[in-house]
């Protein structure tokens, strides 16, 4: 057209042109059209500038769509209503009511501002900056409209378009004021301008999301009363409505109205109805669905596909699930988005394997690269199959197929590696992060820390927590929780403390957690009164102290003979049904400590007729109370029990039983002797696993007994048929015994017992480096 001789520039050419180069994002050309329309003085209209504002709108582009009002406002043109209309839908769709309603309102008295807009926000990452071009360069081409007005009129004016009544009654009906959509659509009905059916629809839509369904059912009514017929829309709201108030029966009915009126669902009826069965698990109404969509020549969405799986899935149909899968990437292929949502939900189901097939699979042709996205969730799904490699393997080639990791590729691996307790992996995928100016997130230095923390290397959570400072991350209640309750176990009171006051330094109030391993920390220490004080600030948060905050404060009473504070905890814990048998176990151990054996015995009754006796460890305890009183049938009859309950003894079962062995004087040291041969025939067999606490027991009864031949004996047979991990609990308790017994071995020894003890303690505490020693040693001294 531009080539003809005759050409004459026209508006409307060019408001064709920059309505097309909007639409596909080609600023920097729109750009240039601009200035070309400026030269070849053709001045914009209400339309240029309203088309303008639309496709700006619509790319996401707010602010700068509000520019062009601003320029349209220098240039001396008013908005029509159509433009009005037109600014006031961006700003709804961009959740900016408030500027919205100004805007209408100002309109209506023939004003105009935006000079409070905060231009200096608008984002200056496009090639050019829009920036710039709107606030310097635009201001400055073409000329002024020759029929430029010196003011804007200053009258009144109301809305004549059926649809910027629509837009107004939406825009209220999102931001909340049901009070003001309801007055524009009363003036809607004074001003004589035509209802249709979206009209109808949003005041639907607002009255039934707002929970007056019947009031919405008699709107459609009045629709119907008017001549208007409603739309497939209009039974898709209804359907959405009766969904979302779970009344799933109601939303079928809407469903089947549809074709009942001879209207067609479309994709959004199929895709909320898919949803609606689904989440009901009604595996037949959906695939009724499914051949109704195919019958009218539609496919399944791909936002509906990954839904359809995971139902399938969770009926344990994955076969049914794939074949669904492959039939719609024959329908037209999906997009990496699609790829990615399916694979993540075979990921939350464990199913690498499956995620594994969809990610290597055969794609469309016009999906060759693999988004990050897709990587991201494949790389999640190993790492919830603890398959370490596989992930690691996937990240490393990345590369090369031309996708770069992205903050979420970093986070996933580095929390991934930290679970598993691959924390030096982790800890060198922090440096490369931070080499390319990733920032981790505090989820990733969080778990990072308590990776360390469970290795007991509390110097390096230090240093992870000292580059969490550096990156500028601020440290949350998981942080503290983890290095406080690290330094409370490991006995470092001092340092927990430290943590303590810098989260309340930082702002971070103590939850229950912390405040649990501080009291475990002051318990510890042996500090009655901090933990008794942290205990009573537990009792000011929601839901009080927990029960392991509880079951260590009454072991800090047990301790120390409290038994009165001691007992109303427990009264306390009992009346609330939160005692376990840790609560049980500690009151009979601090009855049983102040000679309270009557009290005691009535506690471990208490505890056997609640069932609370389920671990090896609560039964020793109730036995080792019985056996002490010297109810010895008890004991018996709770080691039978134990038995059929298949809970294997352990060093502290056969403690008690020599206990028991001891005070059945009827047997003697004999009969002792007798017993104990009889439980280590059981672990000679191997029908009992050996541990250090149980060759503990059996070589202290054997010394109790006198019997230091036989115990000379179990180490001599069993020093080298454990393996390796078993052996050093062995020789630990081996040493233990050529301690306590130095002056008996002097004989053998060529230096002097002081000497012996001397580098027997050494070699105990170098246990793990100096086996041979050990070996030597034990040779010599047999």
């Amino acid at each position: 057209m531009k080539s003809q001789k005759d050409y004459v520039p026209n508006v409307i050419h060019y408001n064709v042109i920059l309505r097309a180069l909007g639409r596909a994002k080609k600023w920097d050309e729109l750009r240039l059209c601009w200035i070309e329309m400026a030269k070849n003085s053709v001045f914009p209209t209400n339309n240029t500038y309203g088309m303008l504002v639309d496709v700006y709108g619509k790319a996401g582009l707010v602010k700068e769509a509000l520019l062009w009002i601003k320029h349209m406002k220098l240039r001396g043109i008013f908005p029509d209503e159509v433009t009005m209309n037109t600014v006031v839908k961006v700003l709804k769709d961009a959740g900016e009511y408030d500027i919205a309603d100004r805007f209408y309102k100002d309109w209506c008295i023939g004003k105009i501002e935006l000079d409070d807009l905060d231009y200096e926000s608008i984002d200056d990452s496009e090639p050019f900056s829009l920036k710039q071009f709107l606030l310097t360069e635009l201001f400055r081409t073409g000329g002024r409209n020759p029929s430029r007005v010196s003011e804007f009129e200053s009258i009144g004016r109301k809305p004549r378009m059926t649809a910027t009544y629509n837009t107004l009654i939406d825009l209220y009906g999102k931001a909340g004021r049901l009070k003001d959509a309801a007055n524009v659509f009363n003036e809607m009905l004074k001003s004589g301008a035509a209802l249709d059916a979206f009209t109808f629809n949003t005041v639907i839509f607002i009255c039934g999301s707002h929970g007056n369904l019947e009031e919405a059912e008699a709107l459609l009514n009045k629709t119907e009363e008017r001549g208007i017929s409603p739309d497939t829309k209009t039974y898709n709201i209804f359907l959405s409505l009766y969904a979302n108030a779970g009344k799933i029966d109601r939303a079928l009915k809407w469903y089947r109205k549809i074709r009942g009126t001879g209207l067609f669902p479309d994709a959004v009826t199929c895709r909320a109805i898919i949803q609606i069965l689904c989440k009901q698990n009604m595996l037949w109404e959906v695939e009724d669905v499914i051949t109704e969509i195919e019958s009218l020549g539609m496919y399944i969405d791909e936002h509906s596909l990954p839904v359809i799986m995971r139902m399938y899935i969770n009926e344990g149909l994955i076969d049914r699930a794939k074949a669904l899968f492959e039939k719609c990437q024959l329908n037209g292929g999906l997009s990496s988005p699609a790829y990615a949502a399916i694979i993540d939900m075979y990921a939350d189901k464990g199913l690498w394997a499956e995620a594994e097939d969809v990610f290597f699979g055969r794609r469309d042709k016009f999906i060759q690269k693999k988004a990050i996205v897709e990587y991201n969730v494949m790389i999640k799904a190993y790492g919830i199959a603890k398959l370490y490699d596989k992930a690691f393997s996937l990240f490393k080639g990345m590369k090369s197929q031309g996708t770069w990791p992205d903050e979420c590729t970093y986070n996933s691996l580095i929390q991934m590696f930290s679970g598993g307790g691959l924390v030096d992996q982790a800890t060198e995928l922090l440096a490369e992060m931070q080499g390319l100016r990733f920032k981790p997130s505090c989820s990733t230095f969080s778990a990072l820390i308590a990776s360390y923390v469970r290795m007991n290397r509390l110097s390096d959570a230090v240093d992870v927590f000292g580059e969490m400072s550096k990156a500028g991350v601020k440290p949350n209640e998981v942080v503290y929780e983890s290095l406080i309750d690290g330094f409370a176990e490991a006995g470092k009171f001092e340092e927990a403390m430290h943590y303590f006051h810098v989260m309340n330094d930082s702002g971070i109030q103590a939850n229950q957690i912390i405040l649990t391993s501080m009291i475990k920390a002051f318990s510890t220490l042996g500090s009655v009164e901090g933990a008794k004080k942290l205990y009573e600030q537990m009792k000011n948060l929601h839901g009080g102290p927990d029960i392991i905050a509880s079951n260590s404060i009454l072991n800090l009473y047990a301790d120390f003979g409290m038994v009165s504070e001691a007992k109303m905890i427990f009264n306390h814990l009992r009346e609330k049904g939160q005692a376990d048998g840790v609560t049980f176990a500690t009151l009979i151990y601090a009855y049983k400590n102040m000679g309270m054996l009557d009290e005691a015995i009535e506690i471990a009754e208490e505890m056997k007729q609640s069932g609370l006796l389920r671990d090896c460890v609560t039964f020793n305890k109730v036995m080792a109370c019985y056996a002490t009183n010297g109810q010895l049938v008890e004991c018996g009859e709770l080691l039978n029990e134990m038995i059929n309950r298949k809970l294997l003894p352990d060093g502290g079962t056969f403690k008690v039983l020599f206990t028991i062995l001891k005070k059945g004087g009827c047997y003697g040291k004999a009969g002792m002797v007798e017993g104990i041969k009889r439980i280590y025939g059981q672990l000679k067999y191997e029908l009992i696993e050996p541990n250090k606490s149980l060759y503990d027991a059996i070589i202290d009864a054997y010394g109790n007994a006198g019997r230091y031949d036989l115990a000379d004996l179990v180490v001599k047979k069993n020093i080298r048929k454990v393996d390796k991990a078993k052996s050093d609990l062995v020789l630990s308790s081996i040493l233990d015994l050529v301690l306590r017994n130095t002056d008996r071995l002097s004989s053998v020894i060529p230096f002097p017992s002081s000497k012996y003890r001397t580098f027997c303690s050494f070699v105990a505490s170098e246990l793990k480096c100096l086996p041979c020693w050990c070996y030597m040693i034990l040779d010599r001294s047999y």
